[in-house]
């Protein structure tokens, strides 16, 4: 029997007050990525285990597939065997005295026994471990046992797929290869998604949206761009790992609105009428929207926002160099990024003095939630 998409969904509502503390709330639809990040102790894997019916919480609601998985007001609370889930585990919790088809064969306790082998087989043929059926886990390289997991939560045709850190125990080149796979992984499968990870780089890269949490809380959902872009506060802009937060005010100077910050008065795109006159404000520019002013010839963009610092950092990457500025009126940093040749060419180094433009369509007003 088919399910609407809009029942297929995964919905999630929880809330305690501890031992672990929760507050959190989204959704996530067939077909559909959701990465979950935040720090240690924000309490991403609570809330797949949660999920999985591997922990119960105090409070809150869970709905997947049109089923109701736990509601505590209700007293519901569907074992996890009953919830049809698929979990690949940060370690991938294979039975190491299996092969890799026994192990992917004992998530088929819905199949006939009859025809669990080749269903088996199917499955690791999927993810490219046709011939390898025989060997066991401590034969198979970190990247095989991952994608043997895999192959194990999908063959329990779940209602969902849980991912924890699924790339965390193998090695950088094998990890991107286990992402693209499980980027056109996802083109066969149409069920919700979540995804585990402590690693923004792969989150956006591989999800359809974030959701950041902290403390066991939900600070901000979206897609990725839209987040690293326009974080909805400062603790967010923090968590995603983003520079350039500063604090500023309305300032109304000749009939017009600018954002004060210390002796600069700048020309904000959208937000500042929002604010009421002197209101504080955190604000964010995303280092994309910091143009250098090159010497010997205009920049665009150079007559907006102008602001003057001092180098304090540079570090170079090959063909990229971070630069830091320094202010006098704040120890707040401004960071961006510039070709090496370019930095060289415009004399950037320790301790020289620069000047850029904030573009003012880039300038993102924010909350003033905790710094």
């Amino acid at each position: 029997m088919s399910i609407e998409p809009a029942l297929a969904e995964l919905a999630l509502s929880l809330h305690q007050a501890g031992p672990i503390p929760l507050a959190a709330d989204f959704r996530c639809s067939p077909g559909e990525l959701l990465a979950l990040v935040g720090p240690s102790g924000s309490g991403k894997t609570t809330l797949l285990r949660a999920i999985a019916g591997l922990y119960r919480p105090a409070g809150g609601r869970i709905q997947c597939a049109g089923e109701t998985w736990f509601d505590a007001a209700a007293g519901v609370c569907l074992s996890a065997q009953r919830r049809r889930i698929g979990f690949v585990f940060q370690d991938y919790a294979l039975f190491p005295h299996l092969t890799a088809l026994d192990n992917v064969m004992t998530a088929m306790e819905h199949v006939p026994r009859g025809e669990r082998r080749a269903r088996a087989a199917g499955w690791l043929s999927r993810v490219r471990l046709q011939g390898l059926e025989d060997r066991y886990p401590a034969q198979l390289s970190g990247g095989q046992r991952q994608r043997v997991a895999v192959a194990r939560a999908l063959a329990r045709e779940p209602r969902v797929l849980l991912l924890d850190e699924p790339f965390s125990a193998v090695d950088q080149v094998t990890r991107r290869r286990l992402q693209r796979e499980l980027a056109l992984l996802r083109e066969e499968i149409d069920i919700p998604i979540l995804l585990v990870t402590h690693d923004l780089e792969e989150a956006s890269a591989l999800a359809d949206r974030l959701c950041v949490l902290h403390g066991g809380r939900t600070l901000q959902s979206g897609p990725p761009e839209s987040l690293f872009r326009r974080p909805v506060s400062a603790e967010v802009a923090r968590l995603l790992d983003k520079h350039n937060v500063f604090q500023g005010r309305k300032v109304v100077e000749h009939g017009e609105a600018r954002l004060a910050w210390g002796p600069y008065r700048l020309e904000v795109a959208q937000g500042l009428e929002d604010l009421d006159k002197g209101s504080e404000v955190h604000w964010y520019v995303p280092p994309s929207d910091v143009v250098l002013h090159r010497r010997g010839r205009p920049s665009r963009g150079e007559r907006e926002n102008p602001v003057t610092g001092r180098v304090c950092e540079m570090i170079v990457l090959g063909g990229m160099a971070l630069i830091t500025l320094s202010f006098e009126h704040t120890e707040d940093t401004l960071r961006f990024e510039i070709a090496t040749h370019a930095a060289r060419r415009n004399g950037l180094a320790h301790g020289a003095e620069a000047s850029v433009s904030l573009l003012a369509q880039g300038i993102h007003l924010m909350s003033r939630g905790t710094c």
